[in-house]
């Protein structure tokens, strides 16, 4: 049996969403994280970690939450060319993904609570299918979930499209140019 580093099992489950399955494990890397994920759709796989500092920040007056979605470009087939192979600094859109993840997890933590927390979604490998900001929000929420870190959820996140006056749990992301909406 594969135990995880706070000696929970490691553990698999999967969810139909708008007619595909999404696939959450645990437990099998970064153990150090005091939460983290994988999540899976098709083709494209996320990490999703979450850590704590172990003393409260003093002398602020707000949760330091830094929320972070990392996009790399190997996760679509894409390596950096020339001189400079660093990825850079994030995308617009990287930064919009990790704004999706804050906005629902922040109202979820204790009122007074002042340790940093840090929550990462690092994409693996993506299609044109799949909606990785979602992915990643419920990874987080996943991630926060079976942590220590004292997260009064979980949340669930879904995108809906209307793909030919129809409306459609979770549409390809190819497809969103043709939807008459983004929700």
């Amino acid at each position: 049996m594969n135990t995880t580093h706070a000696g929970n099992p490691a553990t698999q489950t999967q969810l139909e969403i708008g007619g595909r399955t999404l696939k959450v494990e645990t437990g099998h890397v970064a153990q150090q994280a005091s939460g983290a994920v994988t999540v899976r759709m098709g083709d494209t796989m996320l990490l999703v970690t979450a850590v704590m500092s172990s003393a409260p920040r003093e002398g602020i007056d707000f949760f330091p939450l830094t929320c972070d979605y990392e996009e790399k470009l190997y996760a679509a087939g894409k390596i950096p060319g020339g001189f400079i192979r660093r990825e850079g600094r994030p995308s617009e859109q990287a930064i919009l993904n990790s704004r999706l993840i804050d906005r629902p997890i922040r109202p979820l933590f204790p009122k007074d609570f002042r340790n940093d927390v840090q929550v990462v979604a690092t994409v693996l490998s993506v299609d044109q299918d799949a909606d990785p900001a979602t992915m990643a929000i419920n990874g987080a929420s996943l991630a926060l979930s079976i942590s220590s870190i004292p997260f009064q959820g979980p949340i669930g996140a879904v995108r809906i499209g209307m793909l030919d006056d129809q409306l459609v749990v979770g549409p390809p992301v190819n497809k969103m140019e043709e939807s008459k909406l983004d929700l």
